[in-house]
């Protein structure tokens, strides 16, 4: 029986952190073989199943990354820009897949991934549910279907700790809209309206963002014609969509050859 893979999670006192280490622990599929956080942070030396509320799973919080991802198969990323590029440096170095959850992420810092994807299989997602990912090709497929009589907005969702706007999930959709279109998103997004702005410019895609209370995530697509609008829609109500998706990420991407890939490619559609 081959052994299940070892998993690294980082980030992992943060919300989507602690979720991880559960989902991991409990799934039968996987084993957590490392949990990393910041240097000085209270969890270090700390164990990852104490600290996250299930039991000792005999894997200390280290901050030592290099050693952390030494042996493993995968590393599990939800964090910030700045230090999902380290964790690929590190992780390409290490031979070790990385499956990234981190948003706000620049195009510039997108495309400074490609260099370690020659080295491991890199998967990164917007959005890791299984639900956001069918709705993207369905924006997609209505994008395509519907011309520019029919302006399109994304509406988004999420609790008020959130600190990127549009959600990465958001212009995940944006992308899938634009494509349908056959035009480059940069060149039709309209992501900020204050004051007089004067009419909506024919093709535009805009974006509007709401933060409130402890909305996990809430996403439309809006298609607004003459006389008539369709409205796709992906309401998240458990946190824990997003880790088991990412698990199955994981899992996909343990020994997959060096690339970039996406959940499209993970699930398959």
């Amino acid at each position: 029986m081959t052994e299940q893979p070892g998993i690294v999670v980082t980030g992992a006192s943060g919300r989507m952190g602690q979720m991880l280490i559960r989902t991991i622990a409990e799934s039968g599929k996987a084993r957590l073989v490392g949990a990393i956080e910041r240097p000085g942070h209270d969890w270090i030396g700390r164990d990852a199943g104490e600290a996250a509320g299930i039991g000792a799973l005999g894997v200390a919080v280290t901050d030592d990354a290099a050693a952390a991802l030494s042996g493993a198969q995968v590393v599990v990323d939800f964090t910030a820009p700045a230090a999902t590029l380290r964790f690929a440096e590190l992780a390409a170095q290490a031979g070790v897949a990385h499956v990234i959850g981190t948003t706000g992420m620049s195009e510039d810092e997108i495309a400074a991934l490609a260099p370690f994807a020659r080295h491991t299989a890199i998967v990164r997602a917007g959005n890791m549910s299984l639900g956001v990912n069918l709705l993207a090709q369905l924006t997609r497929k209505v994008a395509a279907a519907l011309d520019e009589d029919f302006d399109i907005e994304v509406i988004e969702a999420h609790h008020h700790h959130k600190v990127d706007a549009p959600s990465g999930t958001a212009l995940m959709f944006g992308e899938a809209a634009a494509e349908g279109r056959g035009v480059t998103l940069s060149d039709v997004s309209d992501r900020g309206r204050d004051g007089i702005t004067g009419a909506r410019k024919r093709g535009d895609i805009g974006f509007t963002a709401i933060r409130g209370g402890d909305i996990v995530g809430e996403h439309d697509v809006l298609f607004a014609g003459p006389g008539e609008r369709v409205i796709l829609r992906h309401v998240a109500t458990d946190r824990g969509i997003f880790a088991r998706g990412a698990l199955r990420a994981a899992l996909w991407a343990s020994g997959r050859e060096p690339g970039q890939y996406d959940m499209i490619d993970v699930l398959g559609l």
